[in-house]
């Protein structure tokens, strides 16, 4: 987390802890006068009107009420939701769970890149449509789905089109309008504040098509019911104002320190960067290795480097990843696989740390692999 979002963040703690609902003192107004303050924050960020920001716990809450809750209010409309093999474990169990209820969905393959056809998405729409769902960019790759054309199939089609935006808002711009996105979620901890909070956008059009899945009280206007989460808001609203000053500095950045860091990794084992023909988020990285003990390098680079095989959501599971999978690459290469982040306060020193620790680590294997071969020769 940013500092500077944790300072915002504190005095709503201890000094300023009133209720934003509680509108007869002034605990509650000052509460509420400060959500409303985050609210144009996170909703400035995406291009949206405050009053289209939802407020949630993050991602995977925003995430069930918009599929779950399109689902239920467009009942009499249609069951059938388009989405794609490579999206986050969130979308995808919320749409096994949805099937269980009567839904009928549509899991769109990906290329090699990791990018879906779009005649494939418009031969998949039935009359039944009600919802795409189609996230902007994936959160093991950084691959950027084509999101404009896919709006202006579901637009053609008078269907709604929802976006999983966790991996992109606040690593570069997002403008929900000028991308026809009807709903599209996101979460504060993936850009610098606070986990425990995050935001459903709800195109103004589209608010009556979304049906609560949390009943009691009526907050967020009837769609999310709950005593708001202050702070995390306030520290929502601060990240997203300091993600609107510094990201196209920051974007530049990251891409140097990404490229340095493949590169490097390139030189020293001939490794595969997924995805890298198409569009990528800046900040991430998938990388296979040749010719190497997986296990062993997460084992021996794990206490110098934070790095993983898929997302931290399916890590503990230990399953291969479903994203790369489904671009094609064979288990055995999956194995071999892994992920890479870099942020705000990545610097230079640690990216040349983390590719001396690789070598060291590969170069190693790599002569004991040699040294095994002709000792058997």
């Amino acid at each position: 987390m940013d500092p500077r979002v944790l300072e915002e963040m504190l005095p709503y703690f201890i000094e300023k802890f009133g209720n934003a609902a509680s509108r007869t003192h002034t605990f509650g107004w000052e509460a509420e006068e400060a959500v409303d303050m985050a609210r144009e924050h996170v909703a400035e960020l995406i291009g949206a009107n405050a009053k289209e920001i939802v407020f949630t716990s993050g991602a995977t809450e925003a995430i069930n009420l918009a599929l779950k809750g399109v689902y239920e209010s467009l009942a009499g409309k249609g069951n059938h939701i388009v989405t794609v093999q490579t999206e986050h474990k969130a979308v995808l169990d919320t749409c096994k769970h949805l099937e269980k209820m009567g839904a009928e969905i549509t899991y769109l393959p990906v290329d090699s890149n990791g990018l879906i056809s779009i005649q494939d998405l418009e031969k998949a729409i039935t009359g039944k449509t009600i919802l795409i769902a189609v996230m902007y960019a994936n959160n093991e790759t950084g691959v950027i789905q084509p999101v404009k054309e896919i709006s202006a199939i579901a637009k053609q089609h008078g269907t709604l089109f929802f976006s999983d935006a966790t991996q992109a808002v606040g690593k570069i711009p997002v403008d929900v309008y000028a991308e026809g996105i009807d709903l599209m979620c996101f979460s504060a901890h993936k850009l610098y504040g606070p986990k425990g909070v995050g935001a459903l956008f709800v195109k103004k059009n589209s608010s009556t098509a979304i049906t609560a899945q949390m009943d009691g009280g009526g907050h967020e206007r009837n769609m999310r019911s709950g005593t708001l989460n202050v702070p995390g808001i306030v520290g929502f609203g601060k990240a997203c104002a300091l993600c609107n000053e510094q990201m196209e500095f920051e974007l530049k950045i990251l891409k140097v320190l990404r490229n340095r860091l493949e590169h490097a990794l390139y030189q020293i084992n001939d490794s595969v960067i997924n995805g890298i023909a198409v569009p990528r988020l800046p900040h991430c990285t998938n990388v296979t290795f040749h010719d190497l003990d997986g296990d062993r390098l997460i084992l021996e680079a794990g206490n110098r480097i934070a790095f993983s095989r898929s997302s931290a959501c399916t890590s503990a599971t230990m399953e291969p990843s479903h994203v790369l999978k489904a671009m094609g690459i064979a288990a055995e290469t999956i194995n071999n696989s892994f992920r890479f982040s870099l942020g705000r306060f990545t610097t230079e020193e640690e990216v040349d740390r983390a590719i001396q620790t690789l070598s060291e680590i590969i170069d190693k294997q790599q002569s004991e692999r040699n040294y095994g071969h002709h000792q058997s020769i």
